[in-house]
């Protein structure tokens, strides 16, 4: 049986390989490099590489496409029963929509992917969406506002290259519990990774918008993504953010919700300028209000 598959905007611009393993789960990479020697695996009708970029308009076809080859490594579309009124929520989240990607305004309390315990997050929704949807970064649970999902595999990269050149800027606002010594600076902070490599530099921007009450409105700008950057830098300002339940051990200011949101985003893509806004939460608006920080937000 021979199977063919058309490449279109949603799956171009990756190598062959990738291709497979992306339509195939557990295939290993000797299986695809032992099928494209034998002509098993053809690009446009001719022998090809692993490694080869596949372009819009190309075909891949498989010649020994048979049930016990590859059938019963087919990826399966997992539909989970979403509850309607969070397909809504996430709905009226949505700020910005094109054909090729989406900026939603994220609510605290849903999880950007899936973990322990997680069983609806941002992830598992726009996967029920379109399985070709991505999410390009992150943000914690606790953490509102703007996230970008991307709705091809092209945007997809776009994105993470825009992310990795630090061309898309990000400004956060928090309420801190106390003030930084000074009221705006640089600071290069090495984090502790989970991964292989001991530590992270990290580099964060910040600027103290207004004081009172010994809470300050601080607004950060990270030239680096790291997780829990901001809120381990306020730590480390020796102003917690209020609701921090693992930085800030005060525990008046841990009775609230975090007062961390990921207020805009600016970025250029082939010459059209994004500047989004998130609408804050009302319970930020409100712990602003109750201290007095006085600021006004249209001006960031």
């Amino acid at each position: 049986m021979i199977k063919i598959f058309d490449i279109d905007n949603t799956t171009a611009e990756q190598r062959v390989d990738k291709f497979l393993k992306r339509k195939f789960i557990n295939l290993s990479q000797s299986f695809i490099e032992k099928n494209l020697r034998k002509k098993n695996i053809l690009l446009n009708n001719r022998v090809t590489k692993s490694n080869k970029v596949i372009k819009i308009g190309d075909k891949i076809t498989i010649k020994n496409y048979t049930e016990k080859t590859y059938q019963k490594f087919e990826k399966k579309k997992t539909i989970l029963n979403i509850n309607k009124s969070i397909l809504s929520k996430f709905e009226k989240s949505i700020l910005y929509e094109d054909d090729s990607f989406l900026i939603i305004d994220k609510w605290s309390g849903i999880a950007a992917q899936g973990g322990s315990n997680i069983t609806i997050s941002i992830d598992t929704i726009i996967k029920n969406i379109s399985p070709n949807f991505n999410l390009v970064h992150r943000l914690d649970k606790e953490t509102s506002g703007l996230m970008i999902i991307a709705k091809d595999l092209k945007y997809t990269r776009l994105f993470g290259q825009l992310f990795k050149s630090q061309k898309i800027k990000k400004t956060y606002l928090a309420i801190c519990d106390g003030a930084p010594k000074l009221r705006e600076s640089y600071v290069n902070l090495s984090i502790d990774s989970n991964k292989r490599e001991s530590v992270i530099q990290t580099q964060t921007f910040y600027k103290v918008l207004s004081y009172n009450q010994k809470t300050s409105l601080i607004k950060f700008e990270p030239k680096t993504g790291k997780k829990h950057q901001l809120r381990i830098v306020a730590k480390n300002l020796g102003c917690p953010i209020v609701g921090d339940l693992k930085y800030n051990l005060n525990e008046y200011k841990q009775r609230e919700n975090l007062k961390l949101n990921a207020f805009k985003l600016e970025f250029s893509i082939e010459k059209n300028e994004f500047n989004i806004n998130s609408t804050l939460p009302k319970d930020f608006i409100n712990f602003v209000n109750l201290k007095k920080l006085k600021y006004n937000f249209h001006t960031i």
